[in-house]
């Protein structure tokens, strides 16, 4: 009776220590990447509905080094730093420009590419860079980026340029309609811009003022040990083989 009785209570007893201990058997972390759904060859959607680029392979050799899983989740650019902030992803790794005002908000990792701002145009287009900003045209930009703000801030509010400013969700899309001739030309970083080049009929026309910068992932602002693991993943990242066969697959020299 004895025995039962103490076998009845280690079994409850375990089964107590089992409800209230952290389990083996619990969910692993798996951190959430928000990205841009067009933005190649940084971070895109495959035709198959797969989240694929240079950031998004980038990460997952990271996340691998490091220990931790990831998941990209595309999602709305001029809406994306809010949701890191609301906790709806953990982290922007999908060509983020560092900027002051970003700064603010988020904290970055070490750059790991530096970007310029360009024009695109028609293959056949004869205008310069002044001509394209002049009165009476139309230029395309995706509407929460950098350069839109730039344009904004530097040529439209100071009254320096008389164009008009069509905003769009992706750079891609600005780059269609550059071939329909609903714009003359599109505002973006030159390395959406290359890869326009290499599937459309259009060119990089050239500069238009506004300074370099780079680009970094993102975290909030209290996730120091996201931040560590990410910073250290990188220069992993870009000291490895691995980081040349990257940039040889996206083609993002």
């Amino acid at each position: 009776m004895k025995k039962r009785f103490l076998f009845s209570l280690v079994s409850v007893l375990t089964l107590l220590a089992l409800a209230t201990a952290p389990s083996v058997f619990s969910q692993e972390k798996v951190y959430i990447n928000g990205i841009d759904a067009n933005f190649p060859p940084f971070a895109f959607v495959d035709k198959n509905g797969n989240p694929d680029g240079f950031d998004v392979r980038a990460l997952d050799w990271i996340a691998k080094e490091m220990g931790f899983k990831v998941k990209h989740q595309p999602m709305d650019w001029d809406g994306i730093i809010p949701s890191l902030n609301a906790k709806k992803i953990d982290m922007i790794a999908s060509g983020m420009s560092v900027n002051e005002k970003r700064r603010e908000q988020v904290n970055f990792t070490i750059p790991y590419w530096k970007i310029a701002q360009v024009l695109v145009a028609k293959k056949d287009a004869k205008r310069t860079v002044d001509q394209i900003f002049s009165k009476g045209n139309k230029v395309g930009v995706q509407r929460g980026t950098t350069e839109a703000k730039w344009i904004e801030e530097n040529l439209i509010k100071k009254g320096k340029k008389k164009f008009s400013l069509v905003y769009y969700d992706s750079a891609p899309l600005a780059v269609e309609d550059v071939l329909n001739g609903r714009i003359v030309a599109a505002a973006m970083d030159d390395a959406p811009a290359k890869d326009a080049v290499k599937k459309k009929p259009v060119k990089i026309v050239g500069k238009f003022g506004m300074p370099d910068e780079e680009f970094a992932y993102a975290v909030r602002k209290e996730d120091t040990e996201l931040l560590k693991k990410l910073n250290e993943g990188l220069k992993k990242l870009m000291a490895s083989p691995h980081w040349a066969e990257l940039k040889k697959k996206f083609e993002v020299d």
